[in-house]
């Protein structure tokens, strides 16, 4: 039995919600997102709350049960609150800052990388080394923050690089003198 998709998604004030042909559309103070849900489930809304309910309990049910579950509460989340995700540069000479829209990177190569984020994607600076991923869009902000993080992953020898702030790197020994 899914625990995550049983559970109900309470529906702010601020937010409208509709429901149109396994099109679930919420409209809210940041903006509005969609998505698509299997024609299969059944949606309740009564009382400024959602429940999701699977037809049976084949495999199948149960597994898109608390997929779609989440989808439905991840835009209701983004247009109340938005995300974000933090990340922070490592390294001597590493350093970040921005450029109208675009956010400049000097992470040791023999070229800086300017990086133009998406639309919906708001990319801010707070000082040198920390990088703030801003939108409503959950799957977005992290796909930005994991693509600005690949230009220079934290290495496990010195740990330089670009990291999720909290991240923790698994350092190794390096070389020992003889």
């Amino acid at each position: 039995m899914s625990r995550v998709g049983k559970q109900p998604i309470t529906i702010p004030d601020a937010v409208t919600l509709d429901i149109k042909d396994g099109v679930v559309t919420a409209k809210g103070p940041k903006g509005e997102l969609s998505v698509a849900i299997s024609r299969e489930l059944k949606t309740n809304l009564k009382d400024g709350t959602l429940t999701i309910e699977r037809p049976s309990e084949e495999q199948r049910h149960r597994e898109i049960h608390g997929l779609y579950r989440t989808l439905v509460n991840n835009i209701v989340e983004g247009v109340t609150k938005g995300f974000e995700k933090r990340l922070e540069i490592v390294g001597v000479g590493y350093r970040a800052e921005m450029k109208g829209r675009n956010l400049l990177l000097s992470v040791g190569f023999s070229h800086d990388i300017l990086f133009r984020p998406p639309e919906e994607i708001e990319v801010s600076t707070e000082g040198n080394n920390n990088i703030v991923v801003k939108g409503i869009d959950k799957q977005l902000v992290g796909q930005v923050a994991a693509k600005i993080r690949s230009f220079r992953p934290p290495e496990p020898y010195k740990g330089k690089g670009i990291r999720y702030v909290g991240e923790t790197v698994r350092r190794k020994a390096g070389k020992t003198a003889a």
